[in-house]
């Protein structure tokens, strides 16, 4: 049975956005859902070592990840349309992501002191409609109010137009060009480094 017009999901203009803290966190627990995202990552796999993360997958990520809200760190936004939450974004200084730093390709392009838009997760019936590009904007202007000055993303550039969204999780590079990033550095030819220079 098709969807009334009325009850489709609300464009990316009309959504809201708040930074996690405990009382958010029940939200986002109903976004992600059982499998915590994807495949039991919680949205740890940036902030841990291979090993750890896998011990740790399903259960112990997710404790893993309430500790850092529990004490008072902002992990990401949540994009809510209504009172529902439909999109997430992790977004932290780039030193809460250890994983980037043992990356070869997502090392450091210089020491500048950026935050980094490391995941995001859309739920289904609110993808390809542009909630990413909100959530990226809304990112920067949490960064802006946090006193940062640049924020770095690590995108995918698809060599095909056919690509599973479960390995679009770092967002994809046409997205972050529509909210105004830049690519910085590409060390790979499929992922780029991208900037937004809030103040030079």
């Amino acid at each position: 049975m098709k969807k009334k017009e009325s009850s489709l999901p609300k464009p990316a203009s009309k959504l809201e956005f708040h930074p996690v803290t405990p009382k958010e966190w029940k939200d986002l627990v109903g976004l992600f859902g059982e499998r915590g995202a994807c495949g039991g990552c919680w949205c740890m796999w940036w902030r841990m070592t291979r090993s750890e993360f896998n011990q740790k997958k399903g259960e112990g990520n997710r404790k893993a990840f309430k500790k850092i809200v529990d004490r008072g760190e902002i992990p990401g936004i949540l994009a809510y349309a209504g009172k529902e939450p439909i999109g997430w974004c992790s977004v932290a200084k780039r030193d809460a992501f250890s994983s980037l730093e043992r990356s070869r390709i997502l090392k450091k392009v210089d020491e500048q002191p950026v935050w980094s838009v490391v995941c995001f997760f859309i739920a289904k019936p609110f993808r390809y409609k542009g909630v990413t590009i909100a959530l990226l904007k809304a990112a920067i202007e949490y960064v802006k109010k946090q006193g940062g000055k640049i924020v770095e993303g690590y995108p995918i550039k698809p060599k095909t137009k056919k690509f599973p969204d479960v390995f679009a999780n770092t967002g994809l590079a046409s997205a972050f060009l529509k909210a105004g990033f830049k690519e910085v550095a590409c060390r790979s030819k499929t992922r780029p480094i991208m900037r937004y220079y809030i103040y030079k």
